[in-house]
């Protein structure tokens, strides 16, 4: 089946792409298994180089790539430009720090050098990513895998193939050419039954619970490492003591970002009754006043959903909140006329088996929860199938500690906006997945740590 581009603020078809047959599929994944033996054997400077490279590449072409994104998948222009800028960054980040994330590390006993570990490829890492981040998901999964030694197969969603060729041409003229990184235009499926290829030795995924279930259980039965960056309905705690005019300005950015389609999107507003009522007066307006159209102006906050599949979903979810009992308070239905637009969206009197409350909602749909105390706020923010962040908002001191251990999730912000950042580690835990990207835990997560002792 063909890879389909639409731009969903128009409906209109961009490209069709023919997937990569099986023969195909067979001769890149053959030169993929050539490459790691060449690549592996490049010396680290020449490959930190490559990134730097990558990077002064992402920078010139930042435009072209950023409006390709957005005529893609919707994201807002101005979103997607610092999407490729932070793909540059991320480059630059491991060409600096790969050496020392590398260097065997010595073990020292009683004054004598007794051995060392060192950090080694594994072979041909299957990058299986989603659409929401066409570039930045793609980038910090390939460049700490590159810098590394491993090379690189990517199978994009199938609803960005230009975005994901556009990454393999930037990466061939940056120097990983001859397959160490490598473009596969094939179905979700195809790349599943990859996973069982001998000459595959790791994978990486971002995309859904489903997903990363089926893809979890295939690896784990070809016994080969992977990671799995999964969903999530992560809490925006505003408790007592908060500064209510800040995190009323950073929720409605934390809910929007993307569109709404964002893992790390704030997802559930918990608000401490004593600032309950000025909280959401602040953010119900700061959400009203987000501009709703043109992803490709630079004044719109809100684009399009990226398919129709997303927002049918959207629609489906704030209906069922309803009949459970939640009350809209702004947005709450799609407008007519072309485009998949979904408006900001607030939710009162949210019922906490309802499916904005149990369900990642993909889309810039807010549901707000009263806490009578910091302990009902920490429970609900608990009460979730998923772990991957939190944004925490108090200028107590202790209260911020408590619950920066006391959330179970991947990342906690105080007084912030959650973000991935590559000088620290990116996951999640419970149903938002395992293992870790970003910083030296993501560049390990695909090498051979060994142990080295003796001497000749």
């Amino acid at each position: 089946m063909p890879q389909s581009s639409v731009n969903p603020a128009t409906g209109k078809s961009l490209a069709v792409i023919a997937d990569h047959s099986s023969t195909e599929v067979e001769r890149l994944v053959a030169r993929a298994a050539a490459a790691a033996a060449t690549w592996r054997a490049t010396p680290l400077d020449a490959r930190t180089a490559m990134l730097r490279r990558m990077a002064d590449l992402l920078d010139a072409e930042n435009e072209p790539l950023a409006r390709l994104a957005t005529l893609e998948m919707g994201k807002p222009i101005v979103a997607a430009r610092q999407e490729v800028a932070k793909c540059a960054v991320a480059c630059r980040f491991y060409a600096d720090q790969a050496p020392g994330y590398l260097a065997p590390e010595r073990v020292v006993r009683d004054g004598r050098d007794d051995g060392a570990v060192h950090y080694l490829p594994l072979g041909v890492l299957l990058a299986i990513m989603p659409w929401n981040f066409p570039y930045w998901q793609a980038i910090r999964a390939a460049a700490p895998a590159l810098a590394a030694g491993n090379v690189v197969m990517l199978k994009h969603a199938s609803n960005v193939p230009q975005c994901a060729l556009a990454i393999e041409r930037l990466f061939v003229v940056a120097g990983a050419r001859d397959g160490a990184f490598t473009t596969l235009l094939i179905s979700g499926a195809r790349a599943g039954a990859l996973i069982d290829d001998p000459r595959i030795a790791a994978v990486t995924l971002t995309g859904s619970e489903a997903a990363g279930r089926d893809v979890g259980a295939r690896a784990g039965r070809a016994v080969k490492p992977f990671v799995l960056e999964l969903g999530g309905s992560d809490p925006f705690v505003v408790l007592a003591s908060a500064d209510i005019a800040a995190a009323a300005k950073t929720a409605a950015q934390a809910r929007c970002i993307n569109n709404g389609q964002s893992c790390i999107a704030a997802k559930r507003f918990i608000v401490h009754t004593a600032v309950y009522d000025a909280f959401v007066a602040q953010f119900t307006a700061a959400m009203r006043a987000m501009t709703m159209g043109d992803p490709l102006l630079d004044t719109t906050d809100i684009g399009p959903l990226a398919t129709v599949s997303i927002r049918d979903e959207v629609a489906d979810q704030v209906q069922r909140t309803v009949a459970a009992g939640a009350r809209v308070v702004c947005g709450g239905s799609a407008p007519d006329g072309p485009g998949l637009f979904y408006p900001p969206t607030v939710l009162m009197d949210v019922p906490r088996d309802s499916a904005a409350a149990r369900e990642e909602v993909f889309g810039p749909v807010a549901p707000l929860f009263r806490a009578a105390n910091a302990d009902e706020a920490l429970a609900l923010a608990n009460d979730t199938a998923f772990g991957l962040g939190a944004s925490v908002w108090t200028r107590d001191a202790a209260e911020a500690s408590r619950f920066a251990d006391g959330i179970e999730a991947g990342s906690v912000f105080i007084n912030a906006l959650m973000a991935s950042d590559p000088r620290f580690p990116f996951g999640g835990v419970k149903a938002s997945g395992i293992g870790r990207e970003l910083a030296r835990e993501g560049l390990r997560s695909f090498v051979n740590t060994k142990t080295v002792r003796g001497t000749a």
